[in-house]
C-alpha cells in the first residue's frame, strides 16, 4: 500500500483564559495570576514540567496586565530600558544559566522593572533554587521571588490536556482514544504532547483514523523503544 501524502501543518495552540482547565495541580498558580492579586515584592516565579501550561498562563497574565513576553535567551542589554517601562514575563530563565551577557541583562531588567513599580514574572521547569544561575546576585533575587509550581496532572487534567492538544491540531480522535491514553501512557504533559504528535503523524502518513487500535500500537511501540534504550547489553 502506498503511503498517503501528509502535510505538516503547524498546531495553533489556544492560549485564552477560557482554554485553560483549572485542576488541583494548577489551581494555586491560576489564583496567583488573578488581576486582583498583588505579588509580594512585585515578582513571581512560575515553574513546572515542559508542557504543563506555563506559556499558556504567561499569555493569560499578559492579556490581563498588558505585559510583554520574551524568552530569556533573546534578552539583551539594549532592550532593558524599553522593557522596564511595563510589566514583563521572561520565559525559560534557566536556559541562560551559563550565558553571562543574558544574565547581566536580566539582572538590570529585574531591578529596573521593580524600581518602576511594575510586575515581573519568571518561568522555568525546576524550582528557582535549582536554576543554578552563574550570576550570584541574580540567583539570589530569583530565589527571593514568590514561587508557585504547576504539578503533574491528575486523570481529569491529563484528559483535558490531550483533548486540547488534539484540538490545537484540528483533529478529533474517536471517543475511546483519550480514556485509553490516560489509563496507559506516561503521566506527564511532555508525554501527552509527544503521543498526540505521533498519532497525528501516523494518521496522516497512513491515512488512518485516530482510533484506539492506533493508540494501542503507538504506546506499545514507544514502550518497546524505551526498553531497547534502557537495555545495558551491547548490540
Amino acid at each position: 500500500m502506498s503511503k498517503q501524502l501528509s502535510f505538516d501543518l503547524p498546531a495553533k495552540p489556544a492560549l485564552g483564559r477560557d482554554d485553560f482547565f483549572v485542576a488541583p495541580s494548577n489551581a494555586m498558580a491560576v489564583a496567583m495570576l488573578d488581576s486582583a492579586f498583588t505579588w509580594p515584592s512585585g515578582k513571581l516565579v512560575l515553574s513546572g514540567p515542559r508542557g504543563a501550561g506555563k506559556t499558556h498562563l504567561v499569555h493569560v497574565w499578559a492579556s490581563q496586565s498588558g505585559a510583554h513576553i520574551i524568552a530569556a535567551t533573546d534578552l539583551t542589554e539594549d532592550m532593558v530600558p524599553e522593557l522596564a517601562q511595563g510589566p514583563i514575563a521572561i520565559e525559560d530563565v534557566p536556559e541562560i544559566a551559563r550565558n553571562a551577557q543574558a544574565q547581566n541583562a536580566l539582572f538590570h531588567l529585574h531591578n529596573m522593572v521593580l524600581a518602576n513599580g511594575h510586575a515581573l514574572m519568571l518561568t522555568g521547569q525546576a524550582a528557582p533554587n535549582l536554576w543554578a544561575l552563574s550570576l550570584a546576585d541574580l540567583q539570589s533575587r530569583v530565589q527571593a521571588a514568590t514561587h508557585v509550581a504547576l504539578e503533574a496532572p491528575d486523570d481529569a487534567l491529563l484528559a483535558v490536556v490531550l483533548a486540547k492538544l488534539f484540538d490545537d491540531r484540528q483533529i478529533m480522535p474517536k471517543p475511546d482514544v483519550i480514556p485509553y491514553l490516560v489509563a496507559h501512557m506516561d503521566r506527564s504533559f511532555e508525554a501527552a504532547a509527544k503521543v498526540v504528535e505521533q498519532m497525528d503523524e501516523i494518521s496522516l502518513s497512513e491515512g488512518r483514523t485516530l482510533s484506539r487500535p492506533l493508540a494501542v500500537r503507538l504506546l506499545a511501540q514507544n514502550q518497546y523503544e524505551m526498553s531497547l534504550e534502557s537495555d545495558p547489553k551491547d548490540d
